[in-house]
């Protein structure tokens, strides 16, 4: 049942499409057709007035529902090589020139914030805005010891704004589920919750901060990315301070070379950082579009990133790492029967697909692709048979993983834009590899234990405490009251063999253990913490049917 909010928020949207002259395209998906009627019945479809380009009414229309929508325009801003020229110019002003709401707005909220006069907070306030974003927006100030600061204001009215839009957003994904069959396959609930999550984590500045902070500790001392510092004692959840950055932003690639910038290297920097913050950090920067990157000319030669707005980061659980990086690798080398073989054991497609059958689509849809610059792969048609492979093997969307697709699209888009001529397989392969035989090194495995021995001492701990429980129920089991007719003897020989099977439980029970301690802390090989497992329960096994 769709809430009254829900369906006033849907006839909104609905409004807005058509005061832009947009509903045309909405009417032309299937979605809709069912609907189609509502919007001749509509009266806004009768006195609507186009005025602007399509490229400009489609940003207009975005602007005026919200920030949600305005993040979307962001991402698909980024992929120029799958938009016409003019839709693609008017969404990249989406990145850094969202409408503001007044200065002397913004200044209240900081005082309501930090409970005291801006003027005592800042030798220098501009209360004219720096940028403006969809859920925030910058202003430039000077602190009373002279260093230059960023003050970063959340938007009047977000967490109402977003709550309704996430409302809607839920309902169009019950909807999905339980009136489009092959929608499932997509998870639209899941994938909504998680973009939940990240969207609300946007909504706190002090989240934020402490993002900033970590990504500044990971890459201190490096040469390829600055990451300005975190003012905390004048951070709260709706407003934030931290270093301002001057550098050229990463959109003007004309302005980069005519100030000699080494466009190669900084393209080649940029997918090296990318690789380091997913695989090496576990901790990467997931709102990469052109607005929160900047480029630090001082040295031409050696150019360096500078990142803001840390306001969505990822991670990835250690097994989706891993994963990950085999899929890389074994893509990178042309192993499309390991793409498929991971594919199949991360359960990433169900667990009969075929292997060979598998592997096929994957060569079929890769193989054209390599030995290309950026410029020469058609990454639209690459999605298009990606999709089409998706859907013949049931291949569901990975919620977790679509942080790290949005930004893996914000990079290529980047690297198209920077420098087309860019071999990202050439520059990736030597990252993950020199991750993946980091991970496997004697060092890392003994951190590895060192960091997860509570939890192996507890196992052990608690191993003679199964073991004993084990042979109390075959004890308890086995050892009934005898009727007086039993000989001494046969009672003895009964508990001699129960001896030897309670040992044998214990022996067992410490190799499955074992086993399980070794797939926890994913070292590898991992088939070897499998045959550890798998030794235990046939031992086990073994021992209770011949009893």
């Amino acid at each position: 049942m769709i809430s009254l909010g829900v369906a006033g928020r849907l006839l909104t949207i609905h409004r807005v499409l058509v005061r832009y002259g947009l509903d045309d395209f909405v009417r032309a998906t299937h979605l809709y057709r069912p609907l189609r009627f509502v919007f001749w019945l509509s009266p806004w479809t009768w006195f609507r007035r186009r005025r602007g380009t399509r490229g400009e009414r489609l940003r207009r229309a975005l602007e005026d529902l919200g920030p949600i929508f305005v993040k979307f325009g962001q991402v698909v801003s980024t992929r120029r090589d799958l938009l016409p020229t003019d839709i693609a110019d008017e969404l990249a002003r989406l990145q850094d020139r969202v409408p503001p709401f007044p200065g002397e707005a913004a200044k209240a909220r900081i005082e309501e914030a930090l409970g005291r006069p801006v003027t005592s907070l800042f030798r220098d306030f501009d209360v004219t805005p720096l940028a403006a974003a969809s859920i925030a927006q910058v202003h430039a100030a000077t602190l009373h010891d002279g260093r230059e600061v960023v003050v970063k204001v959340l938007r009047p009215g977000m967490r109402d704004m977003i709550g309704r839009d996430l409302e809607v957003l839920h309902t169009l994904a019950d909807l999905a589920e339980d009136y489009w069959p092959d929608s499932r396959r997509f998870r639209p609930r899941d994938v909504v919750v998680e973009y939940e999550k990240t969207i609300l984590n946007e909504l706190d500045l002090m989240r934020e901060a402490g993002n900033a902070s970590q990504l500044r500790r990971n890459f201190a001392g490096s040469k390829m990315l600055h990451v300005p510092e975190v003012h905390w004692e004048l951070c709260r959840r709706e407003v934030m301070v931290m270093e301002r950055i001057h550098g050229v932003p990463i959109a003007e690639v004309a302005r980069l070379r005519e100030l000699g910038t080494d466009i190669p290297k900084l393209a080649e920097n940029g997918v090296t950082i990318f690789f380091t913050q997913v695989f090496s950090h576990n901790f990467f920067h997931a709102d990469m579009h052109p607005g929160n990157i900047f480029v630090d000319v001082t040295d031409p030669a050696n150019p360096r990133y500078a990142a803001v707005d840390f306001g969505i980061v990822g991670t990835l659980d250690p097994r989706d790492q891993l994963y990950l990086a085999g899929n890389f690798i074994a893509f990178f080398e042309r192993d499309y029967r390991k793409v498929a073989v991971l594919h199949v054991e991360s359960g990433w497609v169900p667990a009969g697909t075929r292997v060979d059958e598998l592997e096929s689509a994957v060569r079929t849809l890769c193989e054209p692709i390599f030995n290309k610059p950026l410029k020469d792969i058609s990454f639209g048609i690459v999605l298009l048979h990606l999709f089409e492979v998706a859907r013949r093997f049931q291949m569901q969307i990975q919620p977790q993983l679509i942080l790290l697709q949005k930004t893996l699209l914000n990079i290529e888009g980047l690297g198209r834009d920077l420098y087309p001529d860019l071999d990202i397989w050439k520059t990736a392969l030597p990252i993950l590899r020199a991750w993946m035989r980091e991970r496997s090194h004697p060092r890392s495995l003994f951190k590895s234990l060192r960091d997860h021995w509570p939890d192996i001492a507890e196992a052990i701990r608690i191993t003679p405490v199964i073991a004993r429980r084990a042979n109390r129920r075959a004890y308890d089991g086995e050892l009934v009251v005898r009727t007086e007719s039993e000989s001494i003897e046969r009672l003895r020989a009964e508990m001699k063999r129960d001896r030897r099977g309670s040992d044998q439980v214990v022996a067992a029970t410490a190799l499955f253990i074992g086993g399980v301690i070794w797939l926890a802390l994913a070292t590898r090989p991992a088939w070897i913490g499998w045959l550890l497992a798998a030794g235990g329960v046939l031992w086990l096994a073994r021992r209770f049917i011949r009893r």
